[in-house]
């Protein structure tokens, strides 16, 4: 589906019927009862802070992305997403049709207290954590590997999942004390498989899938559900595959371009962030389109 973007970022979503139940980095969440109305808006944070201006059309590429990933995923676990979800929300948002691109109506279910990581190669907080340690982590790897390298296999790398400030890295062995063994293993096992979907598809299209978060809840009888977004340039490592060299940091199709242009500023990385150039917007918006329309065929 081609998509039409705004010039101009919605920073925040007003004038809806339905209370506000929170308000995240990202996305706003209003109460539908059993059910869950999640709008991404455009703001953009990098290093746990909100950045003054936002991205205009990221909500939409990312909820895009999104649902398109949600309807490869439930080939492997349910998820979070209504039954004729497109036509629900058409309906709910008819007076307000430039909140439906970037909307999704879901199950209320009870969140995971974890985020589900999974690595594919030594990047990020993992090339740090190795560079000081020689693991990943739990997970001890061959010697001398390089930034960028690709892991002997996928590994499992779970964290804690913070209201406020940084998710913090856990074991293996603490994930399945917090959520139960069993109720671990079926975490990890869905996450390894989503990513390695994830990964097959990206590699079809050019793109290495170096990382990326899952998130997952659980109904009133306990089962589970992928919910949360899935897959997208915010919560995903993605490189250009025609780029990519062993040994350094990678040109990317998510937030890290935003990321290294905040590094060469003398910005401490607390509240206010630095206001984003037009050049950095309009690269930013690239490397979400790009992604959007390699993954999804667009």
């Amino acid at each position: 589906m081609k998509l039409n973007l705004p010039s101009e970022s919605l920073m925040s979503v007003e004038g809806l019927p339905f209370k506000m139940l929170s308000k995240g980095k990202v996305r706003e969440n209003f109460d539908l009862g059993d059910e869950l109305l999640i709008i991404a808006t455009d703001r953009i944070s990098a290093f746990d802070v909100v950045m003054p201006n936002g991205i205009p059309g990221k909500g939409i590429l990312l909820t895009q992305i999104s649902l398109w990933w949600f309807e490869q995923a439930a080939k492997i676990m349910p998820t979070h997403l209504v039954q004729n979800h497109a036509e629900r929300v058409s309906e709910l948002l008819k007076d307000r049709p430039v909140l439906i691109g970037r909307s999704i109506i879901v199950k209320n279910l009870k969140p995971m207290p974890i985020e589900a990581i999974v690595r594919g190669y030594l990047a990020g907080s993992g090339w740090k954590e190795y560079k000081q340690t020689g693991k990943l982590f739990d997970f001890t790897l061959p010697e001398g590997m390089k930034e960028s390298q690709k892991l002997p296999e996928a590994l499992f790398t779970p964290t804690t999942k913070a209201a406020e400030g940084h998710d913090m890295p856990i074991t293996n062995d603490e994930c399945s004390k917090i959520l139960g063994s069993e109720i671990f293993g079926q975490i990890r096992n869905a996450s390894l498989k989503l990513y390695e979907m994830g990964a097959k598809r990206a590699g079809e299209c050019g793109i290495i899938l170096a990382d990326t978060k899952f998130e997952f809840g659980t109904d009133n009888s306990g089962k589970i559900y992928l919910i949360d977004e899935v897959l997208t340039p915010d919560s995903s490592r993605y490189w250009p595959a025609d780029k990519y060299e062993i040994g350094k940091s990678q040109p990317s199709y998510d937030k890290q371009y935003v990321r290294d242009w905040l590094e060469t500023l003398d910005w401490d990385k607390t509240y206010p962030g630095p206001v984003l150039p037009p050049e950095v917007v309009a690269n930013t918006i690239k490397c979400y389109s790009t992604a959007y329309d390699k993954l999804t065929g667009a």
